[in-house]
């Protein structure tokens, strides 16, 4: 008899004004020591300073590591660890994008296991983490990546990504408060909710999908792609905001307990190669991973197309699949991604060498509902090259 595995994630404030719970939350830990990991763009604008001044007025001291960038390399990850190990710390809050969270659970795992960041990659390292760390609050300033509640920190090799995954990353307390994400660019916001809508499609269509995930995968569908084009033209829009932090934070449970598949597994050499931002990375590519292994997911895909809010009445589940493809080109050119890898700048001299690189994601592979050789591969990003769908 089959059985679900469902994750555990943290407790949770989310909402407009989720911040006012952080002093609370940090009360709860009664940790001495506090770092807070952060990129130097946040502290510019002003927005580490509605997380560091309520601490300071309720009297914790805490030190500020701001060394972050987007994408951020091995090397990147290794400098915090040893920054962090240095300071004995109690407590670590990551207040950022998927970046800034993601180092920060590397920080609180590593102060409590030896060996180096390299020693735990999936791809290459032979060491899993035994210890669970120090206590980790993550607060995201985008509605995108979900990593403030899920198991794993992404980093960035010499030509891919590739990941540390292990259930000590996962976070006490998650605050999600979409005050946080008014400053964030159009740009950025439509690359972090086309990331988040990535999320919960592949969820939906992941061999490891069931009924829990489903449910989270299609409430965030309809959320995001109800709200991302209002979050991109006008990101003062509070409604808009609220629903694509609920949407990213709902796609972020569901990839959790169902997985992300062939997108990100062909996204990730982009950013290692050419250093895209990963949700550009991703969007590029949702119409032609779907549309290519559309045959095993047929039915899904009529469903996440009614779940856009497209009319479904009088078509079949085939014919709605191929209208989801349009659905996925109508709202990515919306957002203004672009639409094809000749966008980026990518030349056709690359495809061979992401086509290696890809075929190397197997973890990822392993969870789309078509299996994919090296062929297939090349074939999607060859399509995606020439725009031809």
């Amino acid at each position: 008899m089959s059985y679900t595995r469902i994750a555990a994630t943290p407790i949770t404030h989310i909402g407009w004004g989720a911040i006012d719970h952080l002093v609370a939350e940090v009360k709860n830990l009664d940790s001495s020591k506090i770092l807070i990991v952060s990129d130097p763009i946040l502290k510019q604008i002003g927005i580490v300073d509605q997380v560091t001044k309520p601490l300071e007025a309720a009297g914790f001291s805490y030190d500020l590591y701001t060394d972050v960038i987007p994408e951020p390399l091995l090397a990147t990850g290794q400098k915090l660890v040893d920054y962090a190990r240095s300071g004995n710390f109690t407590l670590v809050i990551g207040v950022g994008g998927g970046s800034a969270l993601d180092l920060a659970k590397l920080a609180a795992v590593f102060l409590t296991n030896e060996g180096q960041v390299a020693d735990y990659l999936n791809l290459s390292g032979s060491k899993t983490l035994q210890k669970k760390g120090v206590p980790k609050i993550l607060i995201p300033t985008t509605s995108g990546t979900g990593a403030e509640v899920t198991n794993i920190s992404v980093l960035a090799l010499e030509n891919t990504k590739d990941v540390i995954s292990n259930d000590f990353l996962i976070a006490e307390y998650a605050i999600v408060d979409p005050q946080l994400t008014l400053s964030v660019p159009a740009k950025v916001t439509a690359a972090t909710g086309a990331d988040a809508l990535t999320h919960a499609i592949e969820a939906y269509i992941s061999v490891n999908a069931n009924s829990y995930s489903d449910g989270q995968a299609l409430q965030a569908i309809k959320l995001i792609s109800s709200s991302l084009r209002t979050a991109v033209k006008d990101g003062n829009n509070k409604q808009a905001r609220t629903d694509m932090a609920y949407g990213s934070y709902i796609a972020g449970l569901s990839f959790f307990n169902a997985g992300v598949g062939a997108i990100h597994a062909l996204a990730y050499p982009l950013g290692g190669q050419f250093h895209i931002p990963h949700g550009d990375s991703n969007a590029v590519l949702i119409p032609y991973v779907m549309k290519y292994i559309r045959p095993t997911c047929f039915v899904k895909m009529g469903n996440i197309y009614e779940a856009m809010g497209g009319d479904v009445n009088g078509l079949s589940p085939e014919e709605a699949s191929f209208k989801c493809i349009d659905a996925f080109v109508s709202l990515l050119a919306d957002i203004g991604i672009p639409n094809t890898l000749q966008g980026f700048n990518i030349p056709a001299s690359a495809l061979q060498s992401l086509t290696t690189d890809g075929v190397k994601q197997k973890r990822l592979l392993g969870r789309c509902p078509m299996p994919l050789t090296e062929t297939d591969i090349y074939n999607i990003y060859e399509s995606a090259h020439t725009g031809k769908l």
